[in-house]
């Protein structure tokens, strides 16, 4: 089951009142676009351009990485994709390792498993394997409830889906996922009463440098295939949740 199917059929006491928004205003339904980025390997549908802020994220090694957060709004729903770019510390890892007194901890990362590097050179692999789970820490760490938390996939890449319900009632849909050693968090809060977010949590896909979806014929797990342990699985290029997506805007 996909994200979007899985969180229609969790919110779907919000449907009719989801359908009713659309059918009664028309304006508000065209407002919402696809927008495809390229140079960060996603698409989602925001309403309207969306703002760009570049940023940094300290990974839970305590590496700091470049990040961007695209982010839009309607009313009091608010719509975000945090986008950080892990694919410095195979770098970054060894930079470090060669600082470390001989025999310190964080120059250890050799030990046993798979051509006897499993951990990486300043933990630069663990660090990339625990990347989505320390995304979904974060989330938690806010003091939410968590009404549902599972592994999902989208474009057949696993990530993490949350329902969260915030101190002041709103209500937040969070799917965290990793592709290519690019962590995406993205989020969508609306207020108490109003429709959840699961239309923009559906748009969010995958794509390729030249701007075409991707759906993999096979899961795709970061760990596994982004590390490049294995392969990854057989790609169609064009191809979005089994169909080939409309034209799409931005940038």
């Amino acid at each position: 089951m996909t994200f979007a199917e899985r969180s229609i059929m969790h919110q779907k006491g919000w449907i009719a009142a989801a359908l009713v928004l659309v059918l009664t205003s028309p304006a508000v339904a065209q407002e919402w676009e696809n927008f495809v980025f390229p140079d960060d390997g996603f698409e989602a549908n925001f309403p309207g351009p969306p703002q760009v802020e570049n940023t940094t994220w300290i990974s839970q090694y305590d590496y700091e990485l470049p990040a961007r957060v695209y982010s839009g709004s309607r009313g009091a729903a608010r719509y975000s994709a945090t986008v950080v770019d892990y694919r410095p510390l195979e770098q970054m890892g060894p930079a470090r390792s060669a600082q470390c007194p001989p025999g310190a901890e964080p120059c250890i990362g050799t030990q046993d498993g798979r051509n006897g590097d499993i951990l990486g050179l300043g933990y630069w692999k663990m660090d990339v394997r625990g990347a989505p789970a320390y995304a979904v820490l974060k989330l938690l760490q806010r003091g939410s409830t968590v009404t549902d938390y599972n592994l999902e996939f989208q474009q057949v890449v696993e990530g993490y889906f949350l329902h969260l319900t915030n101190p002041d009632e709103s209500r937040t849909l969070a799917y965290i996922t990793m592709h290519e050693n690019l962590l995406y968090v993205y989020e969508g809060t609306t207020p108490k009463g109003a429709p959840e977010a699961s239309l923009f949590m559906g748009s969010v896909g995958f794509v390729d440098a030249d701007g075409n979806s991707l759906r993999y014929t096979d899961f795709y797990s970061n760990a596994v295939h982004g590390l490049r342990q294995y392969d990854p699985p057989e790609v169609r290029v064009g191809v979005r949740n089994g169909s080939v997506p409309p034209s799409a805007g931005g940038n």
